[in-house]
């Protein structure tokens, strides 16, 4: 990703933490011994310092894991079956990818009421692809294919503007596919899918970051002028199937081998584990803030730990008759673990993604430190409708087709809670990417788990969701409430 840069000041960057010979030699010296927590024991204190200082994280959301598995395991005996854990996971999917893009708009303290609806245009535009051939001019009508194309084209010179390449270069493609009839392919008409969302992106960002009108009022406009796209381009009452396309099919309906998923598990823990110790001992060896060894190694054993068992568990035969098997890690799983992974490396390591924080912390101190501000906000809502539309194929997926309420009702409801209920904060500035994955369990265990009683009125599954993102948003208010108390 292209990362803002701005010509009036020099780049924002993180504080100096290397202890130089003099600070170190010097007894009075306040950073003389700033190289974090040298143990397990150390670090637990400082985190339950934090906790108490109202940093609290993802902390609630994982104790309403633990309380709803409980809860629904003692109700139900197939709540922890082998074949409801893959189910379980494959409904979490697309909440999980749309909530990931929302967190980066939530950073930033806005807004996007239109992530679920544009989720369906996205995927509305790769079915008719696929189910035409690639040919969208004839079956749209030139007024709403010349439309659409123009309107790509616009958003397309709006990113060179700002110089953001990475959409500029989605956008394009997108462009070039769709005239070419290549979106035919499969894959090819998942790419269209996305770059249409990143032009959704661009022209929510330009009005809210560039013309200044807020974010509310521009989403929720949009996420009814959506709905009136997606009627334009399907037909009231009609659904677009994609069953039939085997690569669209598979991503939550099929599963790789129990072999493969094996190899897929050493690779990204052995990586994780590599990543992770070698990072503590060049930082420590540098005389930089690092965790100790000791404590990412425990991390390292617990996530493989967590992530083997589940695997065993995807590996076992989960099918109901002896005729076929069903086993293996369903594709969607990878998918959402390799974007996880690669936005969370953003986030957390790059430049643009300590931009993202510092504009989401305090607006007016970011812009006076050299960032663009402007540029910044716009480039959230270009990921963020960029991930709608990679959530809208894993939702087409899922149903089979796309039909014109797609993304309506409380697809944007469930995302936008998914992200809230893992501990990124609705007032900007805290937040990570985990909390979109974890937030996304809590949102699919509770109709998940309501779904195995019986006698369970559907009346239930809107009160407790409401009742627990109502919980997170009073914990994320309290603990902020206390952390600037202990300032």
């Amino acid at each position: 990703m292209t990362e803002p840069t701005s010509t009036s000041a020099p780049p924002l960057s993180e504080p100096p933490t290397e202890v130089s010979g003099d600070a170190e030699s010097s007894p009075g010296s306040d950073f003389s011994s700033d190289v974090g927590a040298r143990n397990i024991a150390e670090a637990a204190r400082g985190y339950l310092q934090r906790v108490r200082g109202g940093e609290v994280g993802a902390l609630p959301a994982l104790a309403g894991v633990l309380v709803l598995v409980v809860v629904f395991a003692n109700a139900s005996n197939v709540f922890l079956s082998k074949g409801n854990f893959a189910n379980f996971l494959t409904q979490a999917a697309p909440t999980a990818v749309l909530a990931m893009g929302l967190v980066f708009v939530l950073l930033l303290g806005e807004i996007d009421l239109s992530a679920g609806t544009a989720s369906g245009v996205c995927a509305a535009t790769m079915a008719i692809a696929l189910v035409h051939k690639g040919n969208l001019h004839s079956a749209l009508g030139t007024p709403t294919y010349l439309a659409m194309l123009g309107l790509m084209i616009a958003m397309a010179a709006v990113t060179v503007f700002y110089r953001l390449w990475f959409a500029t270069a989605f956008i394009g493609v997108g462009v070039a596919l769709i005239l070419t009839g290549v979106d035919k392919n499969a894959l090819a008409a998942i790419f269209v899918s996305i770059s249409v969302g990143v032009a959704i992106g661009t022209l929510i960002g330009f009005l809210v970051a560039r013309i200044g009108i807020p974010s509310f009022v521009v989403t929720l406009a949009l996420f009814l002028a959506w709905q009136g796209v997606l009627l334009q381009l399907i037909g009231l009452g009609s659904a677009v199937p994609v069953r039939q396309f085997d690569l669209i099919n598979k991503i939550e309906n099929q599963n790789m081998s129990p072999t493969w998923s094996w190899i897929l598990w050493l690779v990204a823990v052995g990586g994780y584990a590599a990543y992770t110790v070698i990072r503590s001992i060049r930082r420590r060896a540098a005389k930089l803030t690092a965790e100790p060894l000791d404590l990412v190694v425990l991390r390292v054993a617990l996530i493989g730990a967590a992530t083997g068992v589940a695997l065993w568990v995807l590996n076992q035969d989960r099918s109901t008759t002896v005729f076929v098997k069903i086993q293996g890690v369903p594709y969607v799983v990878p998918i959402i673990a390799v974007v996880f992974i690669g936005w969370t490396l953003i986030l957390s390591k790059s430049r643009y993604g300590r931009f993202v924080y510092a504009v989401g912390g305090n607006t007016e101190a970011a812009r006076r430190a050299g960032i663009d501000t402007v540029r910044v906000r716009l480039s959230v809502f270009v990921i963020a409708s960029g991930m709608a539309g990679l959530a809208g194929v894993i939702q087409a997926s899922k149903q089979g087709g796309v039909d014109t309420a797609f993304g309506n009702g409380t697809t944007l409801l469930y995302a936008v809670a998914a992200a809230v209920i893992g501990g990124t904060s609705l007032f900007g500035g805290k937040g990570k990417m985990r909390d979109a994955i974890i937030g996304a369990l809590v949102i699919a265990m509770i109709p998940n788990g309501l779904g195995l009683l019986r006698n369970i009125k559907p009346s239930y599954e809107f009160l407790i969701t409401g009742l627990v993102l109502l919980l997170a948003a009073s914990v994320d208010a309290l603990s902020r409430k206390r952390a600037a108390a202990g300032r």
